[in-house]
Protein backbone atom coordinates (compact mmCIF):
# COMPACT_ATOMS: atom_id res chain seq x y z
CA UNK A 1 0.00 0.00 0.00
CA UNK A 2 1.06 3.61 -0.51
CA UNK A 3 -0.01 6.72 1.59
CA UNK A 4 -1.71 7.88 -1.47
CA UNK A 5 -3.65 4.36 -2.20
CA UNK A 6 -7.66 5.04 -1.87
CA UNK A 7 -8.56 2.54 1.02
CA UNK A 8 -12.04 1.66 1.77
CA UNK A 9 -12.49 0.74 5.88
CA UNK A 10 -15.80 -1.46 5.75
CA UNK A 11 -17.37 -0.92 9.31
CA UNK A 12 -15.35 1.81 10.69
CA UNK A 13 -17.29 2.72 13.25
CA UNK A 14 -16.49 -0.87 14.86
CA UNK A 15 -14.38 -1.07 17.23
CA UNK A 16 -12.02 -3.25 14.59
CA UNK A 17 -12.80 -1.01 11.75
CA UNK A 18 -11.93 2.37 13.80
CA UNK A 19 -8.88 0.59 14.91
CA UNK A 20 -7.60 -0.12 11.84
CA UNK A 21 -8.49 4.10 10.19
CA UNK A 22 -6.54 4.70 13.93
CA UNK A 23 -4.10 2.19 12.54
CA UNK A 24 -3.55 3.77 8.81
CA UNK A 25 -3.75 7.59 10.01
CA UNK A 26 -0.80 7.12 12.25
CA UNK A 27 1.20 5.90 9.64
CA UNK A 28 0.11 8.76 7.15
CA UNK A 29 -2.28 7.16 5.12
CA UNK A 30 -4.62 9.56 3.78
CA UNK A 31 -6.77 8.72 1.59
CA UNK A 32 -9.28 6.70 3.67
CA UNK A 33 -12.89 6.00 2.36
CA UNK A 34 -15.86 5.28 5.06
CA UNK A 35 -19.56 5.60 5.40
CA UNK A 36 -21.55 4.82 8.25
CA UNK A 37 -24.79 2.23 7.93
CA UNK A 38 -26.99 5.31 7.19
CA UNK A 39 -25.14 6.31 4.23
CA UNK A 40 -24.54 2.87 2.90
CA UNK A 41 -27.00 -0.30 3.57
CA UNK A 42 -24.05 -3.09 2.88
CA UNK A 43 -26.88 -5.52 2.65
CA UNK A 44 -27.75 -3.56 -0.39
CA UNK A 45 -26.35 -5.23 -3.35
CA UNK A 46 -27.01 -2.22 -5.81
CA UNK A 47 -25.44 0.15 -3.01
CA UNK A 48 -23.10 -1.35 -3.14
CA UNK A 49 -21.93 -1.66 -6.76
CA UNK A 50 -22.72 1.88 -7.00
CA UNK A 51 -20.48 2.66 -4.14
CA UNK A 52 -17.21 0.66 -5.54
CA UNK A 53 -18.11 2.28 -9.10
CA UNK A 54 -17.95 5.61 -8.04
CA UNK A 55 -15.24 5.54 -5.69
CA UNK A 56 -13.20 2.88 -6.79
CA UNK A 57 -10.82 1.90 -3.45
CA UNK A 58 -7.92 0.31 -4.55
CA UNK A 59 -7.62 -1.92 -0.98
CA UNK A 60 -10.46 -2.54 1.34
CA UNK A 61 -10.48 -3.79 4.95
CA UNK A 62 -13.68 -5.79 5.25
CA UNK A 63 -14.85 -5.14 8.50
CA UNK A 64 -17.99 -4.40 8.69
CA UNK A 65 -20.68 -7.07 10.42
CA UNK A 66 -23.18 -8.04 12.95
CA UNK A 67 -21.76 -9.13 15.82
CA UNK A 68 -22.38 -9.58 19.24
CA UNK A 69 -22.17 -11.91 22.44
CA UNK A 70 -23.65 -15.33 23.42
CA UNK A 71 -26.92 -14.64 24.06
CA UNK A 72 -27.47 -11.79 20.79
CA UNK A 73 -25.98 -14.53 18.96
CA UNK A 74 -28.34 -17.30 20.28
CA UNK A 75 -31.56 -14.69 19.94
CA UNK A 76 -31.02 -13.30 16.69
CA UNK A 77 -29.87 -16.21 14.58
CA UNK A 78 -31.48 -15.17 11.52
CA UNK A 79 -30.74 -12.02 11.23
CA UNK A 80 -26.73 -13.35 12.20
CA UNK A 81 -26.89 -15.01 9.49
CA UNK A 82 -28.78 -13.22 6.76
CA UNK A 83 -26.97 -9.85 7.47
CA UNK A 84 -23.21 -11.43 7.77
CA UNK A 85 -23.89 -13.11 4.37
CA UNK A 86 -25.21 -9.75 2.72
CA UNK A 87 -22.35 -7.66 3.98
CA UNK A 88 -19.88 -9.88 2.77
CA UNK A 89 -20.93 -11.11 -0.60
CA UNK A 90 -21.55 -7.88 -1.40
CA UNK A 91 -18.44 -6.31 -1.17
CA UNK A 92 -16.16 -9.18 -2.28
CA UNK A 93 -18.12 -9.18 -5.50
CA UNK A 94 -18.07 -5.46 -5.99
CA UNK A 95 -14.69 -6.05 -4.86
CA UNK A 96 -13.77 -8.38 -7.66
CA UNK A 97 -15.81 -6.25 -10.29
CA UNK A 98 -13.64 -3.34 -9.59
CA UNK A 99 -10.51 -4.79 -9.78
CA UNK A 100 -10.04 -3.61 -6.28
CA UNK A 101 -6.01 -4.53 -5.54
CA UNK A 102 -6.43 -6.26 -2.53
CA UNK A 103 -8.88 -7.50 0.48
CA UNK A 104 -8.60 -8.36 3.44
CA UNK A 105 -11.64 -10.06 5.05
CA UNK A 106 -12.32 -10.25 8.77
CA UNK A 107 -13.13 -13.18 10.22
CA UNK A 108 -13.48 -14.81 13.93
CA UNK A 109 -12.40 -17.41 15.77
CA UNK A 110 -15.98 -18.92 16.25
CA UNK A 111 -15.52 -20.35 12.59
CA UNK A 112 -13.68 -23.44 14.30
CA UNK A 113 -15.26 -26.81 15.33
CA UNK A 114 -16.59 -26.81 19.37
CA UNK A 115 -14.55 -29.54 20.09
CA UNK A 116 -11.39 -29.02 18.07
CA UNK A 117 -8.32 -29.56 18.75
CA UNK A 118 -6.22 -26.79 21.12
CA UNK A 119 -4.46 -24.61 19.96
CA UNK A 120 -6.40 -24.36 16.74
CA UNK A 121 -4.16 -24.61 13.77
CA UNK A 122 -5.97 -22.76 10.39
CA UNK A 123 -6.45 -26.82 8.95
CA UNK A 124 -8.85 -27.55 11.72
CA UNK A 125 -11.87 -25.61 9.45
CA UNK A 126 -14.99 -27.77 8.96
CA UNK A 127 -13.17 -30.65 10.38
CA UNK A 128 -16.19 -30.52 13.00
CA UNK A 129 -19.36 -29.61 14.43
CA UNK A 130 -19.77 -25.70 15.51
CA UNK A 131 -20.90 -24.57 19.11
CA UNK A 132 -24.81 -24.23 18.45
CA UNK A 133 -24.98 -20.90 20.27
CA UNK A 134 -23.24 -18.52 17.46
CA UNK A 135 -23.52 -21.35 14.73
CA UNK A 136 -24.94 -18.88 11.72
CA UNK A 137 -22.40 -16.54 12.66
CA UNK A 138 -19.60 -18.89 12.28
CA UNK A 139 -21.29 -20.31 9.04
CA UNK A 140 -21.25 -17.17 7.90
CA UNK A 141 -17.72 -16.00 8.79
CA UNK A 142 -16.93 -19.52 6.73
CA UNK A 143 -18.53 -18.44 3.97
CA UNK A 144 -16.57 -15.29 3.74
CA UNK A 145 -13.37 -16.77 4.09
CA UNK A 146 -14.32 -19.07 1.40
CA UNK A 147 -15.28 -16.33 -0.73
CA UNK A 148 -12.42 -15.05 -0.69
CA UNK A 149 -9.73 -18.00 -1.28
CA UNK A 150 -12.34 -19.10 -4.09
CA UNK A 151 -12.19 -15.55 -5.90
CA UNK A 152 -8.64 -16.10 -5.26
CA UNK A 153 -8.24 -19.81 -6.93
CA UNK A 154 -11.12 -18.84 -9.46
CA UNK A 155 -10.40 -14.73 -10.68
CA UNK A 156 -6.72 -14.91 -9.49
CA UNK A 157 -8.15 -12.08 -6.92
CA UNK A 158 -5.53 -10.67 -4.14
CA UNK A 159 -8.37 -11.32 -1.44
CA UNK A 160 -7.03 -12.65 2.03
CA UNK A 161 -8.86 -13.67 5.23
CA UNK A 162 -7.45 -13.00 9.05
CA UNK A 163 -8.94 -14.68 12.18
CA UNK A 164 -8.92 -12.39 15.08
CA UNK A 165 -9.35 -14.28 18.53
CA UNK A 166 -11.66 -12.38 21.08
CA UNK A 167 -10.80 -8.93 21.21
CA UNK A 168 -11.30 -5.93 23.17
CA UNK A 169 -10.58 -2.29 23.74
CA UNK A 170 -11.75 1.49 22.68
CA UNK A 171 -14.86 1.35 20.82
CA UNK A 172 -16.08 -1.98 22.59
CA UNK A 173 -20.02 -2.51 22.94
CA UNK A 174 -20.97 -2.48 26.62
CA UNK A 175 -24.98 -3.42 26.17
CA UNK A 176 -25.05 -6.54 28.15
CA UNK A 177 -28.04 -7.60 26.08
CA UNK A 178 -25.12 -8.53 23.17
CA UNK A 179 -21.86 -7.62 24.35
CA UNK A 180 -19.09 -9.54 25.06
CA UNK A 181 -17.20 -11.22 27.71
CA UNK A 182 -15.18 -8.34 28.73
CA UNK A 183 -16.70 -4.96 28.00
CA UNK A 184 -19.67 -7.28 30.00
CA UNK A 185 -17.47 -7.81 33.23
CA UNK A 186 -15.92 -4.36 32.67
CA UNK A 187 -19.27 -2.83 32.67
CA UNK A 188 -20.79 -4.84 35.60
CA UNK A 189 -18.20 -4.43 37.88
CA UNK A 190 -17.67 -0.65 37.54
CA UNK A 191 -21.67 -0.21 37.92
CA UNK A 192 -21.34 -2.66 40.88
CA UNK A 193 -19.01 -0.32 42.50
CA UNK A 194 -20.38 2.71 41.53
CA UNK A 195 -23.85 1.63 43.53
CA UNK A 196 -22.31 -0.03 46.03
CA UNK A 197 -23.33 -3.71 45.40
CA UNK A 198 -22.80 -6.44 47.07
CA UNK A 199 -22.29 -9.03 44.15
CA UNK A 200 -21.67 -9.29 40.42
CA UNK A 201 -23.18 -12.06 38.71
CA UNK A 202 -21.26 -13.52 35.75
CA UNK A 203 -23.09 -15.63 33.29
CA UNK A 204 -22.19 -19.21 33.29
CA UNK A 205 -19.51 -21.40 35.88
CA UNK A 206 -16.23 -19.85 35.05
CA UNK A 207 -14.58 -22.08 33.88
CA UNK A 208 -14.03 -21.76 29.79
CA UNK A 209 -10.69 -20.75 28.96
CA UNK A 210 -10.61 -17.87 26.31
CA UNK A 211 -7.75 -16.08 24.17
CA UNK A 212 -7.79 -12.53 24.10
CA UNK A 213 -6.31 -9.36 22.18
CA UNK A 214 -6.57 -6.09 22.13
CA UNK A 215 -8.07 -4.57 19.42
CA UNK A 216 -5.08 -2.41 18.59
CA UNK A 217 -3.36 -5.12 18.44
CA UNK A 218 -5.40 -6.69 16.07
CA UNK A 219 -5.82 -3.59 13.59
CA UNK A 220 -1.90 -3.60 13.44
CA UNK A 221 -1.64 -7.61 12.37
CA UNK A 222 -4.59 -6.45 9.74
CA UNK A 223 -2.51 -3.61 8.00
CA UNK A 224 0.75 -5.81 8.49
CA UNK A 225 -1.13 -8.75 6.55
CA UNK A 226 -2.22 -6.72 3.97
CA UNK A 227 1.18 -5.23 3.58
CA UNK A 228 2.80 -8.53 3.26
CA UNK A 229 0.86 -11.48 3.26
CA UNK A 230 -0.95 -12.66 -0.54
CA UNK A 231 -1.43 -16.55 -0.01
CA UNK A 232 -4.82 -17.98 -0.24
CA UNK A 233 -5.45 -19.75 2.82
CA UNK A 234 -6.36 -17.52 5.98
CA UNK A 235 -4.33 -16.69 9.34
CA UNK A 236 -5.40 -16.38 12.92
CA UNK A 237 -4.72 -13.72 14.89
CA UNK A 238 -4.36 -13.82 18.07
CA UNK A 239 -1.98 -13.57 21.63
CA UNK A 240 -1.33 -17.30 22.12
CA UNK A 241 -2.32 -17.01 25.79
CA UNK A 242 -5.26 -18.14 27.67
CA UNK A 243 -7.18 -17.02 30.67
CA UNK A 244 -10.50 -18.77 32.12
CA UNK A 245 -13.41 -16.46 32.66
CA UNK A 246 -13.06 -16.71 36.47
CA UNK A 247 -9.27 -15.65 35.86
CA UNK A 248 -10.62 -12.88 34.03
CA UNK A 249 -13.36 -11.64 36.23
CA UNK A 250 -10.83 -11.87 39.43
CA UNK A 251 -8.49 -9.40 37.16
CA UNK A 252 -11.12 -7.53 36.29
CA UNK A 253 -12.76 -7.13 40.27
CA UNK A 254 -9.40 -6.28 41.23
CA UNK A 255 -8.25 -3.46 38.93
CA UNK A 256 -11.84 -1.87 39.09
CA UNK A 257 -11.49 -1.96 43.23
CA UNK A 258 -15.08 -3.95 43.86
CA UNK A 259 -15.12 -5.01 47.07
CA UNK A 260 -17.82 -7.68 46.53
CA UNK A 261 -18.65 -10.94 45.70
CA UNK A 262 -18.41 -12.72 42.59
CA UNK A 263 -21.83 -15.09 41.84
CA UNK A 264 -21.22 -17.58 38.73
CA UNK A 265 -24.92 -18.30 37.34
CA UNK A 266 -24.42 -21.67 35.65
CA UNK A 267 -27.82 -21.55 34.15
CA UNK A 268 -26.40 -19.65 31.86
CA UNK A 269 -24.42 -21.55 29.17
CA UNK A 270 -20.70 -21.46 29.26
CA UNK A 271 -19.81 -21.87 25.26
CA UNK A 272 -16.99 -23.65 23.97
CA UNK A 273 -15.36 -24.76 26.87
CA UNK A 274 -12.15 -23.61 25.04
CA UNK A 275 -10.87 -21.61 22.48
CA UNK A 276 -7.45 -20.93 21.92
CA UNK A 277 -6.01 -20.03 18.39
CA UNK A 278 -2.22 -21.16 17.20
CA UNK A 279 -0.72 -17.97 16.06
CA UNK A 280 2.68 -20.17 15.02
CA UNK A 281 1.86 -18.75 11.19
CA UNK A 282 1.48 -15.26 11.92
CA UNK A 283 4.68 -15.29 14.05
CA UNK A 284 6.66 -17.23 11.24
CA UNK A 285 5.84 -13.92 8.92
CA UNK A 286 7.62 -11.67 11.50
CA UNK A 287 4.07 -10.04 13.21
CA UNK A 288 3.65 -10.64 16.91
CA UNK A 289 1.11 -9.06 19.70
CA UNK A 290 2.64 -5.95 21.93
CA UNK A 291 -0.14 -5.32 24.50
CA UNK A 292 -0.19 -7.97 27.10
CA UNK A 293 -3.65 -8.84 29.10
CA UNK A 294 -2.64 -6.89 32.23
CA UNK A 295 -1.54 -3.49 30.12
CA UNK A 296 -4.79 -3.80 27.61
CA UNK A 297 -7.23 -3.93 30.13
CA UNK A 298 -5.41 -0.75 32.62
CA UNK A 299 -5.87 0.93 28.65
CA UNK A 300 -9.52 0.17 28.66
CA UNK A 301 -10.47 0.85 32.30
CA UNK A 302 -8.63 4.51 31.47
CA UNK A 303 -11.41 5.38 28.79
CA UNK A 304 -14.37 3.18 30.42
CA UNK A 305 -16.46 6.10 31.70
CA UNK A 306 -16.39 7.59 28.55
CA UNK A 307 -17.48 4.39 26.53
CA UNK A 308 -19.86 3.85 28.86
CA UNK A 309 -21.69 6.98 28.76
CA UNK A 310 -23.00 5.82 24.98
CA UNK A 311 -25.31 3.33 26.58
CA UNK A 312 -26.87 5.00 29.19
Amino acid sequence: MNKTDNIYIAGHNGMVGSAIVRKLKSEGFCNLITRNSNELDLRNQNAVNQFFKKEKPDFVFLAAAKVGGILANNTFRAEFLYDNLMIEANIINSAYQNKVEKLLFLGSSCIYPKMAKQPMKEDALLSGFLEQTNEPYAIAKIAGIKLCETYHEQYGCNFISAMPTNLYGPNDNYDLKNSHIIPALLRKFFEAKKQNLQEVEVWGDGSPVREFLHVDDCADACVFLMKNYDENQFVNVGSGEEKSIKEVAEIIKQKIGFQGDIKYNSLYPNGTPRKLMDVSKIHKLGWKHQISFQKGIDKTIAILEEELQKFQ
